[in-house]
């Protein structure tokens, strides 16, 4: 019976009680003892409306619970009909109920009735809601913990994504990146050559780059003589750099006049939320790759920059323009300023302290202010500032402490032969300094000075004095500068370069050459690498502990070594003497660190060895410095990162 028959029962038994009621009462209260009898066949119908609703509330529970019953079968039905996949676990993860579209669609028809899910697939139970990849499928996997009966059950919905991840895959493949080539020193490779070579080789780089980008959907197109823009999809980029830049090796195989070969550089941008915004990043990869020497590619992480190739020596620039354009440009801010302050790196040798004191020689000229901030017993380059003060007198070096406390906004900071903010002599000082000139040589790290008014860097030039003697001729003074800081100069370039072997090019002795000129005295300058014989005695007993495989010798310096941060880079030097040696570590510990003196003839890239342990350099010439770890250890790391760039 429906509801709403109920209601008109308890309606009419309502009305039979008071139709009979209120006769009844009233022939009472007139005094007629026989009244009751008027209430008889009221009362004999509301009986049977009392029975009739009785029936109708049993019938109405029948009725519920078929129903109940019946909507219980259609939510079983209902599930085994939906387009998602359902599977029911115990606390172990055992499967205990599951519909049939996960049986059939996602299992594949497999019985997996009691077995654990986790061990099918790679899972996480306590996820509330994870991404999983099975069967070539994506789906997304809800948890809903269920806790009611006495065991704890885990219900997962299974929804199939594979629409929308494929989707989303295409939409990331197919995003727009901008790449930027440039021929490394094309103007100077081409400047002596016929113009049938010319031909060819500008022939043969457009067929390169043809065949490149024929391989893609992309697009290039030619800037200039030596830039290239090519536009392609995030995909191609990521084959790209699985491939790790083939287009560079196979640039290589290009030659000019016949001696000379063409080399790349490439910056890649992607992940711009718009094309302006990786164009962006393609021009500070490009800058960090020629910053690094050329023939490499950079590509913009999240994390900072990947590198790869890099495995040429840096190609030297014959034009001095640029030379004579930052000289102005120096000049002219010295000139403006109170006060100025030269830096280098911490532990400065004479390439940071020698190139420092010869460029305040030519301060000293115009009549500023001038000092060189150095740590008088955190140095390398103690001979040299010696000689320094027996000549001018000690007014010229201050320490970190004593240049902070004098520092004010009209100072100028130049920092020599090092760009990395993490090794600077005083990080503070240069955090309080308002304008900051840097000139340096070593190939660009990540983490460089990047608010420099002038950021003068040639990663091509053998030392930061040689750079700094190029200055010099261009400054405009009314004499030279004294014979003294001649031979801090050249005493840099004579470090760096190995007495002239290493990494000389033509204006390496044209820069020598005018320091000779002006007065340096090689004898004094030879002097200033001299050592005593204890410190002989450690170089010799580190060479002979020394361990060789392959065309690697690793050596460790004993823990009482004396001068152990001087004499541990020249033992590396000597033991390239050792026939088939092309590459050299020396790691010593000092001051609760481990150091790495890493050196080279080229053809093996150290720097990139020492980019894996955290550390940088030249090609050649590089070191890290380790925290953290034993020296065992560390050893065991150097011999990971040597196999690692092998592969």
């Amino acid at each position: 019976m429906k509801p709403k028959y109920h209601i008109a029962l308890w309606v009419l038994l309502a009305l039979l009680v008071l139709t009979s009621l209120l006769p009844a009462a009233m022939l009472f209260w007139r005094g007629d003892s026989l009244g009751f009898l008027y209430c008889i066949p009221s009362a004999i119908c509301a009986v049977i409306v009392v029975t009739m609703l009785l029936y109708s509330q049993k019938h109405q529970i029948r009725y519920v619970a078929k129903l109940g019953e019946e909507t219980e079968n259609a939510q079983l039905a209902a599930l085994g009909k939906l387009p998602f996949g359902l599977c029911i676990l115990d606390q172990a993860g055992v499967i205990v109920q599951m519909n049939p579209y996960f049986q059939e669609d996602i299992m594949e028809g497999a019985d997996l009735f009691g077995r654990n899910l986790y061990e099918i697939i790679p899972f996480n139970p306590s996820a509330p809601e994870q991404d999983i990849c099975w069967q070539q499928r994506y789906y997304k996997v809800s948890s809903f913990p269920f806790h009611d009966g006495e065991t704890p059950l885990n219900v997962y919905l299974w929804t199939d994504v594979t629409d929308y991840e494929t989707l989303r895959q295409q939409y990331e493949n197919t995003q727009p990146c901008v790449m930027l080539l440039v021929v490394d020193n094309y103007e100077d490779l081409i400047q002596n050559a016929k113009e049938s070579e010319r031909l060819e080789a500008s022939f043969a780089i457009e067929r390169l780059l043809e065949d490149f980008i024929s391989g893609t959907n992309g697009i290039i197109r030619r800037l200039k003589n030596d830039r290239f823009i090519a536009i392609l999809e995030e995909q191609h980029v990521s084959q790209l750099i699985e491939g790790k830049f083939k287009i560079l090796d196979d640039a290589r195989t290009i030659s000019v006049n016949e001696r000379n070969t063409i080399t790349f550089s490439i910056g890649v941008g992607h992940g711009g939320l718009t094309l302006a915004e990786s164009e962006h990043y393609a021009i500070q990869c490009l800058d960090m790759a020629l910053g690094r020497g050329g023939d490499q590619a950079a590509v913009k992480t999240e994390n900072g920059y990947r590198f790869f190739g890099g495995v040429s020596k840096g190609v030297e620039k014959k034009s001095r323009a640029k030379a004579r354009i930052i000289a102005g440009a120096i000049q002219e801010l010295i000139t403006d300023s109170q006060q100025v302050f030269l830096m280098g790196h911490r532990f400065g040798d004479l390439d940071s302290i020698g190139g420092c004191c010869g460029l305040a020689g030519a301060i000293r000229l115009m009549g500023i202010p001038v000092y060189v901030v150095v740590d008088p017993k955190k140095n390398l380059s103690q001979q040299l500032i010696e000689l320094v003060e027996d000549e001018i007198g000690g007014e010229l070096f201050l320490t970190p402490e004593q240049a902070l406390e004098s520092m004010t906004d009209e100072t100028l900071l130049i920092i020599a032969d090092t760009h990395n903010k993490d090794i600077l002599e005083s990080p503070e000082l240069y955090h309080a300094s308002k304008r900051v000139v840097v000139i340096d040589h070593h190939r660009k790290n990540v983490n460089f000075v990047d608010n420099a008014v002038v950021f003068h860097h040639e990663p091509y030039a053998s030392s930061a004095c040689e750079m700094i003697a190029e200055l010099l001729q261009y400054f405009k003074l009314e004499e030279p500068v004294d014979s003294v800081y001649a031979d801090c100069l050249l005493s840099g370039i004579m470090l760096d370069t190995k007495n002239f072997v290493m990494r000389t090019g033509v204006r390496t002795f044209e820069a020598a050459a005018y320091l000779r000129k002006i007065g340096a005295d090689t004898v004094r300058v030879k002097n200033l690498f001299s050592g005593s014989l204890s410190a002989y005695k450690s170089r010799t007993e580190i060479v002979a502990s020394a361990e060789i495989s392959d065309v690697y010798a690793i050596a460790i310096a004993p823990p009482d070594t004396t001068d152990v941060r001087l004499v541990a880079p020249q033992a590396a030097d000597e033991l390239l003497n050792i026939s088939k040696v092309e590459a050299a570590f020396v790691l010593y510990e000092a001051n609760d660190m481990i150091s790495i003196s890493a050196r080279s003839y080229g053809r093996i890239n150290v720097q990139v060895i020492m980019e894996a342990l955290g550390g940088g350099g030249h090609q050649s010439m590089a070191a890290t410095q380790l925290t953290g770890c034993s020296i065992t250890e560390a050893k065991e790391r150097l011999l990971q990162a040597i196999a690692e760039t092998q592969n």
